[in-house]
């Protein structure tokens, strides 16, 4: 079995979006776009430094959508 090849896409999310709705964007991402979460970096000045990523295939997939 080969090594899978994934695409990721780094995202910035702002301190005044709060814990719920945070995840309430990346879950609609992870529905409909196939991303997963690969790491969520937190900031002291509450900015969250979010990557996502999902396997690469042949045929296109939706984008993020923002």
């Amino acid at each position: 079995m080969g090594v899978m090849d994934y695409e990721y896409a780094p995202l910035r999310l702002p301190p005044n979006v709060d814990r719920l709705t945070a995840a309430a964007q990346l879950a609609i991402q992870a529905e409909f776009s196939g991303w997963e979460l690969a790491r969520v970096q937190l900031f002291r000045d509450g900015t969250r430094k979010v990557v996502l990523r999902r396997r690469r295939v042949a045929q296109p997939q939706p984008g993020l959508s923002y």
